[in-house]
């Protein structure tokens, strides 16, 4: 079950932000590329609700980094070019993560990029 790979990567996730430096999976995650589209891949409309149905399992708080980590890998590994993003806000200071196909925004439920400014995409 694809909501199964998710949720491991989840716990990679964490493995990693452990054992690297967040420059380390910074590159890792811009060294991803988007799988060709052959035989029966999951779509955006799939892989989204998934990652959101694992972080509903999984034992602690996915943050935003960890949520656009894992969509981004899966929506990739199935032929999506997808992009993740960081962003900030200056007033009151936040820092954010999502994952954008096409420019738009796939794993939010508001419109995102009217409240934070851009400073990466991955």
């Amino acid at each position: 079950m694809l909501y199964l790979r998710a949720l491991s990567l989840l716990f990679a996730y964490d493995v990693l932000t452990r054992i690297c430096r967040f420059k380390t999976i910074h590159q890792m995650v811009r060294g991803w590329p988007v799988a060709s589209r052959t035989g029966n891949r999951y779509s955006v409309e799939d892989i989204c609700p998934a990652v959101d149905r694992a972080c509903v399992w999984y034992p602690k708080r996915a943050l935003c980094l960890q949520r656009s980590f894992v969509t981004t890998y899966l929506l990739r590994h199935n032929g999506i070019a997808a992009e993740l993003v960081l962003g900030a806000q200056k007033m009151p200071f936040k820092a954010h993560a999502w994952v954008e196909v096409e420019g738009r925004a796939v794993n939010e439920r508001t419109n995102v990029q009217e409240n934070y400014a851009v400073w990466e995409r991955c």
